[in-house]
């Protein structure tokens, strides 16, 4: 049986979905693909919707005074974006997915190959971060890890690993990630793990997934849904990526987060340029930047993202929520994410015959 992951690795986040159109990221209109009404050039940025503020006042608005250039930022979850980016339905130049969602894009020939002269930070960065699906490709630029966050006033014991899911605190009170979360291909490789394979088994993967289904509350699709089950305890725990976790304690003081004995899962979300970009050197541009000390560490100080620029030094409070440093990085879980989308069909399907019903 192939085995399908690797023991290290970096990197964030990945499934909160929210719709939304185009914004322009300083508020102005736009005129043309690639200029804007000023006369600046444009650049069309693919991202999620969350931390929006932070992102236009530390990211975006810093590089459009240093270029000259108005950001024209279009939102969405994965699927949706990605999808835009396939049919053509859209100008983007540069776009932020999670790996799993990335991998797709490479094997549908979608995005250009990165110029790595161009983008001199990638010296600084993690090298597990710096070509996480291909040297052609464009590098993670966050690390993040996927654990289990817990209510310990529901829960008594101490939790430390996947396998405690399926104990008795758990019963008829803990959630997963659906199979078409980022993290729904994880919990996969988890169960086989749980059911003592060193080396991944499908077929007894989704023995003790289906073992699990009636203690399961529900399968969810959003990060917001298992916040929300767990505010009302609704819930005792479940996975979860930690930069989700302050969100948890917001609404349970108390709640606990941990990396699991058989390791944490590595949530790389990376960036890219896409096929056909008339911006293909700005864009690369911006990924430099985005992967600059002063860029990572705002993120990482605001707890919007994990750094993976080695130059960045945190103590204290501002290490708390975050995956930091290369001791943690390297005690992640990589899945190979070529391996997961050629196997994804096969996966959902057997997980809503023989886990969901």
């Amino acid at each position: 049986m192939k085995k399908w992951f690797k023991g290290f690795v970096a990197v964030t986040l990945a499934s909160v979905v929210l719709a939304g159109c185009g914004s322009n990221a300083t508020g102005g209109q736009t005129d043309g693909k690639n200029s804007s009404a000023d006369g600046k050039k444009k650049l069309v940025i693919s991202t999620w919707g969350f931390s929006e503020d932070f992102f236009n006042k530390e990211v975006y608005e810093p590089f459009e005074k240093e270029h000259n250039v108005d950001i024209v930022v279009e939102i969405g979850n994965n699927a949706e974006r990605l999808n835009k980016i396939s049919q053509g339905s859209t100008d983007v130049d540069l776009i932020y997915l999670s790996d799993y969602y990335a991998q797709q894009g490479i094997q549908q020939g979608l995005f250009e190959k990165l110029d790595r002269s161009k983008v001199p930070n990638l010296n600084q960065i993690y090298d597990v971060a710096k070509a996480p699906l291909g040297e052609d490709y464009g590098p993670a630029y966050t690390v993040g890890r996927l654990g289990i966050a817990y209510n310990p006033e529901l829960v008594k014991k101490s939790v430390t690993s996947w396998a405690d899911l399926w104990g008795s605190e758990f019963k008829g009170n803990v959630t997963l990630p659906n199979i078409t979360a980022t993290a729904g291909p994880m919990m996969v490789d988890a169960a086989s793990k749980v059911a003592g394979n060193k080396e991944f088994n499908e077929d007894q993967a989704f023995g003790k997934l289906k073992e699990l289904s009636p203690n399961i509350v529900k399968f969810y699709s959003k990060t917001s849904e298992f916040v929300n089950m767990f505010s009302q305890q609704e819930i005792a725990g479940g996975p979860i990526m930690e930069m989700y976790f302050k969100d948890l304690q917001a609404a349970v003081p108390g709640a606990k987060f941990v990396s699991p004995s058989e390791g944490a899962y590595a949530i790389m979300n990376t960036i890219n340029v896409v096929k056909g970009s008339d911006q293909k050197e700005l864009a690369e541009e911006f990924i430099n930047w985005q992967l600059s000390k002063e860029v990572q560490e705002k993120s990482a100080k605001a707890k919007v993202d994990s750094p993976v620029n080695t130059q960045v030094v945190l103590s204290g409070a501002d290490t708390e929520g975050i995956t930091y440093g290369t001791d943690a990085v390297n005690k992640l879980t990589k899945l190979d994410m070529k391996f997961v989308n050629d196997h994804i069909k096969v996966w959902t399907d057997r997980w809503n015959r023989e886990v969901t019903q």
